[in-house]
């Protein structure tokens, strides 16, 4: 191919390079000139990650060839802060109102508003929305974004002031006293080092994590280059066209000759050097199918890796993959996870055991309470429904990516991925790869975005890592967007067939369900879990429920991987319960917000264990978050508002959810029982240098939540010290010895609590040298803004006060410590929770449906969330806004879709639809708090509630809007056009539409 000189000017300088004809402008800034400011999300120029300004005008570079850039300005997010400060005023903005989290949208995001600034210096909220349909956000749920370009133009704006209403001193004492009792330690420790206006603990302060991402610094794993002089060599996969087919014969020998290719490698020459993928949860009793990093004899799916090429380049290996001949026999495939668990369905594995008497169902796993036959021959109103969570793409704007780093002086490997637990990733490589774990290193650097999508081992990881070994080089991988959403682990995809009895007057007796759950062609991490533990423990919501008969079977498919995404099975159980609690309602015409009033598990039954056993509900006060909600929504004049808006013949709807979750995910031998070979602890190291700074080592991993921010806050609390005096270290196995990754909403209640409870030991270390210093018991001494005083010193030469940095010199230097004392402040902490926490919440939807044309508009929506105690009020906004976005993608856009062939149609962003800035109406939040007694601090976790409550809120709003017409159901995503045919339906069908199943 041709190759061309091309001259150009970035960001002020002159550069020039030779590239070949087909090189985008994209590449030649990242590749090349080392510009990674500029990021890459999707290969068909829809995300605006690589928005830059070409002769000063917005585009997005991978839609520009860089020989068209020969003789051009080209200016990215660099230029608007090369003196090393974020002072101009976009990017003022963006750090104030909390517009970034992961970071990898943030430059085009800010280079596409940059434009609309100088074309409309204040635009309005809704002419932001439309200019930004361009540049794609997966973390925000864009309000803070929105807010942010409007304060650059010179709006004021106050932003989204969260209400935080304490909950009533009754629930309120009980869960604090109860705090107390069980964590003496903190009960009993002298009085905090910190004063309540200096605290740090419940400020929003502004993330510390933010500058390096505005300064276009951030580095994401593509953005890494290997530390050793030797170039990196570059992967391509050869993947299968089709669902479910044999292997006949592959033939490489095109591929090896092709220029530039190192290696070409198919699943035979692995069978020996790679062991299959592991799984960490199984359950009793059930089968797991083998998964390989290649396959070797059957693919069983679509986007199933056959072969790799390695190269100099990433263009050569793609181009060598392509003349890779594989000789496929085409099997029947089955997507459909209903009809995959019907007795004639094709057999995705045949070979497991069992296979010829079970099918493609993996597991039946039964949930039982009561007496549910009895509860319903006796109850006065039974109602059922077949319900549906479709199958979800995560979609995280970066794509996963490995480099894998081979040190041929050391004989060691470092791994860096985008991945949400590198410390589980490092141990199931060295498993996998039979390599010792010593020598392994796994680095999560800036991660763009996770969702639960990226915890999980891919196939991906091991083989870039065995490449790495083979080859005794660098070696990189990064997916294009169609192989993200092909090979990439879906969520949700669920059936539910449900019934619910109930008294006349609204008192649920009983609830029985059939769960039907995708796992995929082979089973990850989670996936077994998700359902069961997840989801079949959950169904009965906030609710007592006495009688409880919940069967979950686990099918597989010819689709990818399904596990954790976003809420991982809370989502699935909360929309079960509040759809069905919803169709009651109606069926005894009370108020939505009444009957659950009824049937509330109260305050005084906390701690509460569910009748099904396995969970015990730390505490909670669901009704007054109720009220709260519907105080702050006005919801009585809101119905009233509909009656005369009905009457008009307008479509409005009200729909409410209440929710509860659990966070942690431990301890450990509570993950034990139900098959899950996870640890549930986290690690945290405080390390105080002789100096007196503070480092902070913690096992989670960030990828967007502000972890280095809230952990500074809790840290600074605990020492009594400033934020800039401590730093925070996370996602590095080399820095950070241990730990367990970041899923479930665990790093603030089991990280928080591992980084508290380790700087409370680090602190009474200090006191004891202070006290020794000063002449005085440990116990008589304390400490205020960095100074240990003593309030009854002995001995007259005694000391006023001892700093927080002179008792770090005297900790090192050692030259009088207390009798038996260990010079040296440095603590590990391995914090096992002592159960589970359970956020809890109300959500509120208003809707307006156009009965012409099926279209949804989104009036207000409102989220009260209860996490306990607000460790930064403005990182829990952020994310409960992230996780709103994702909700309502999910009723109202989102949806993985396979063909008849079983390949996937929703291939990249152009096939599936997903909120962009104009589909999320400005969001109402505020939250109540009601400490969880198994904390230090009381937390509780935020980061899935947006997700878990958003679909049944929407989905209730919507039908409660078509309720005049006799729509009594539909399934998710509300398409316009699904919507519509409902209407339809309905209106020329005297009876109702849906119904039992």
């Amino acid at each position: 191919m041709s190759r061309h000189q091309v001259t150009l000017t970035v960001n002020g300088e002159q550069r020039q390079a030779e590239v070949e004809a087909r090189r985008r402008l994209v590449h030649l800034l990242r590749e090349d000139l080392g510009v990674t400011g500029v990021h890459v999300g999707c290969d068909t120029t829809q995300c605006g990650a690589c928005t830059v300004h070409l002769d000063g005008r917005a585009v997005k570079s991978c839609a520009v060839l860089a020989v068209q850039a020969d003789g051009a300005t080209v200016d990215t997010l660099e230029s608007l802060s090369k003196t090393g400060d974020v002072a101009h005023p976009l990017l003022a903005g963006f750090r104030k109102h909390h517009a970034l989290q992961c970071g990898f949208c943030t430059p085009g995001m800010i280079m596409s508003s940059l434009e609309l600034l100088r074309h409309e210096p204040q635009p309005s909220e809704e002419r932001i929305r439309a200019w930004l349909k361009g540049n794609f956000c997966r973390c925000t749920g864009y309000q803070h974004i929105v807010d942010a370009i409007r304060a650059a133009g010179g709006t004021s704006v106050t932003g989204d002031q969260d209400q935080v209403v304490t909950s009533p001193p009754s629930s309120r004492g009980t869960a604090t006293e109860e705090s107390a009792a069980a964590n003496p330690a903190v009960a009993e420790a002298p009085p905090s080092s910190a004063t309540q206006d200096s605290r740090c603990f419940g400020r929003p302060l502004q993330r510390r994590e933010d500058d390096h991402h505005l300064r276009g610094r951030g580095q994401f794993t593509d953005d890494v280059r290997p530390t050793h002089a030797v170039g990196v060599l570059h992967a391509a996969l050869l993947r299968s066209p089709y669902a479910h087919a044999r292997i006949r014969s592959v033939s490489v020998d095109r591929a090896r000759r092709m220029p530039g290719v190192v290696a070409v490698i198919t699943g035979a020459d692995l069978l020996d050097s790679v062991s299959p993928l592991p799984t960490n949860w199984v359950l009793p009793g059930m089968p797991v199918p083998v998964h390989r990093v290649l396959a070797d004899q059957v693919v069983r799916f679509h986007g199933e890796a056959v072969a790799v090429v390695v190269a100099a380049d990433a263009a050569a290996a793609a181009d060598a993959a392509q003349t890779i001949d594989v000789g496929y026999e085409p099997l029947p495939a089955v997507t459909d996870l209903w009809r995959a668990a019907q007795p004639d369905a094709p057999a995705v594995h045949p070979e497991l055991d069992g296979a010829s008497e079970h099918g493609n169902i993996l597991f039946r796993f039964p949930t039982r309470a009561g007496d549910y036959a009895a509860a319903r021959q006796a109850a006065d109103v039974v109602v059922g429904q077949r319900l549906r969570n479709q199958n979800m793409i995560p979609g995280a704007l970066e794509p996963r990516s490995v480099l894998a780093d081979y040190d041929d002086r050391t004989g060691t490997v470092t791994v860096h991925s985008s991945t949400q637990s590198p410390h589980t990733i490092k141990r199931m490589l060295a498993e996998v790869l039979s390599f010792p774990e010593h020598r392994l290193g796994v680095v999560a650097p800036d991660v763009g975005g996770g969702f639960g999508s990226k915890l999980h081992l891919y196939p991906e990881e091991a083989l870039v890592t065995a490449l790495a070994i083979r080859l005794r080089r660098a070696v990189k991988w990064t997916a294009t967007r169609s192989e993200d959403f092909q090979a990439t682990n879906h969520g949700r995809d669920h059936v539910q067939d449900v019934e619910l009895c109930a008294t006349a007057d609204g008192v649920i007796t009983g609830i029985k369900a059939t769960l039907f759950a995708n796992l995929g062609a082979y089973v990850s991490g989670m996936a077994a879990g998700i359902p069961t533990a997840n989801c079949a423990f959950m169904v009965t919501g906030v609710y007592q429920i006495p009688n409880v008969q919940v069967d979950t079977l686990g099918v597989l498919t010819n689709t990818s991987r399904v596990d954790t995404y976003r809420g991982a099975g809370r989502p699935e159980a909360t929309y079960l319960i509040e759809r069905m609690v919803d169709q009651l309602a109606r069926e005894l015409r009370i108020d939505p917000a009444e009957i659950r009033r009824r049937n509330f598990i109260p305050p005084d039954a906390f701690p509460y264990p569910l009748p099904t056993g396995g969970f015990v509900f730390d505490s909670g006060n669901y009704q007054h978050n109720l009220d709260t909600a519907l105080d702050r929504i006005g919801y009585d004049k809101l119905r009233r508002e509909q009656a005369e808006l009905r009457s008009r013949g307008r479509c409005r709807g009200i729909g409410l959810a209440t929710y509860t979750e659990f966070t942690g995910l431990g301890p450990g031998w509570a993950n034990a029982q139900v098959g899950f070979s996870f640890g549930g602890w986290e690690y945290a190291r405080v390390l105080v240098h002789p100096a007196g700074n503070v480092s902070v080592h913690v096992g989670s991993a960030d990828h967007g939540q502000g972890h280095q921010t809230s952990y500074t806050q809790i840290a600074a609390d605990a020492l009594g010290l400033r934020p800039d005096d401590i730093e925070v270290a996370e996602g590095d196995t080399a820095r950070v010895e241990f730990g367990c990754g970041t899923f479930n909403s665990r790093s603030m209640p089991v990280g928080g609590s591992a980084v508290h409870e380790c700087s409370q030991r680090v602190l009474a270390k200090a006191r004891q040298i202070a006290a020794h210093a000063l002449g005085a018991a440990a116990e008589d001494v304390r400490s205020e803004a960095g100074v240990f005083t003593a309030s009854k010193p002995t001995g007259g030469g005694a000391r006023a006060g001892v700093t927080w940095k002179e008792a770090a010199r005297l900790a090192y230097f050692a030259p009088d410590l207390p009798p038996g004392m260990e010079p040296g402040l440095d603590e590990r902490v391995f914090y096992d929770p002592k159960g589970l926490a359970f956020p809890f919440g109300t959500y509120i939807a208003v809707v307006d449906v156009d009965p012409a044309t099926g279209d949804i508009t989104i009036d207000r929506f409102l989220a009260v969330d209860d996490c306990g105690p607000l460790i930064n009020p403005m990182l829990a906004r952020g994310q409960v806004h992230g996780g709103i976005a994702q909700g309502l993608g999910q009723a109202l856009l989102e949806g993985a879709r396979y063909d008849d062939a079983g390949c996937l149609v929703s291939r990249d962003w152009t096939t599936y639809a997903f909120p962009r800035a104009q589909h999320i109406p400005h969001l109402e939040t505020a939250h109540t708090v009601t400490p969880s007694p198994l904390t230090p601090l009381g937390i509780k976790g935020i980061g899935e509630a947006g997700a878990i409550a958003t679909p049944p809120a929407i989905v209730n709003a919507v039908l409660d809007a078509l309720a005049p017409l006799g729509v009594t159901h539909l399934d998710m995503p509300l398409h316009p056009e699904r919507v519509l045919a409902a209407i339809r339906q309905a209106t020329a069908d005297p009876r109702p539409l849906g119904g039992a199943p």
